[in-house]
């Protein structure tokens, strides 16, 4: 079975600065949930040991900021299933965890739902196709639970992740 992703090169960024650490952004009750469920996931090594696998090297995007390098879970990316505890992508600036994202097909999601997806009442982005990743429809959603988004906890580009130098 083919991955849901292509693999690209693999990047690091070297700033470590802009560590998350607002007491009024992890108020929000999914901010929460990501961290509780990430917090054994810092590094990626331990992406790694939990089945994840570095693809799409650093994101960049045409706004301020990336989305830095995504470790995708094939199992989850495939499952159909939107869970907290399981989320598709854990996102990396140099090695640490900064966030993460919930995939689901646009397809599979609509099977079952004739409204836009969500993630505990959050409601995600809709990519179409075509799109850079060379995916078919698509909702997503970022959540910078481990570093802080001056755009908001749920932009997709966060200037305080760079893809610069790698």
């Amino acid at each position: 079975m083919a991955p849901v992703f292509a693999v690209t090169s693999v990047s690091r960024h070297d700033e470590m600065s802009h560590q998350f650490t607002s007491d009024v952004a992890i108020s929000s009750g999914l901010i929460a949930k990501v961290r509780d469920v990430t917090k054994s996931l810092r590094d990626d090594a331990a992406a790694r040991g939990a089945g994840y696998v570095s693809m799409l090297g650093c994101v960049s995007g045409p706004q301020e900021g990336a989305m830095g390098t995504h470790y995708i879970n094939d199992t989850y990316a495939r499952d159909g299933v939107l869970d907290v505890k399981r989320p598709e992508a854990l996102i990396f600036d140099n090695g640490r965890l900064v966030g993460v994202e919930f995939i689901i097909p646009a397809a599979v999601w609509h099977e079952k739902h004739a409204e836009p997806a969500t993630v505990e009442g959050h409601l995600m982005h809709y990519v179409g196709s075509p799109n850079r990743y060379a995916m078919d429809p698509f909702y997503e959603l970022h959540v910078w639970a481990w570093r802080e988004n001056p755009h908001g906890s749920f932009a997709d580009w966060n200037p305080h992740v760079s893809c610069d130098g790698q």
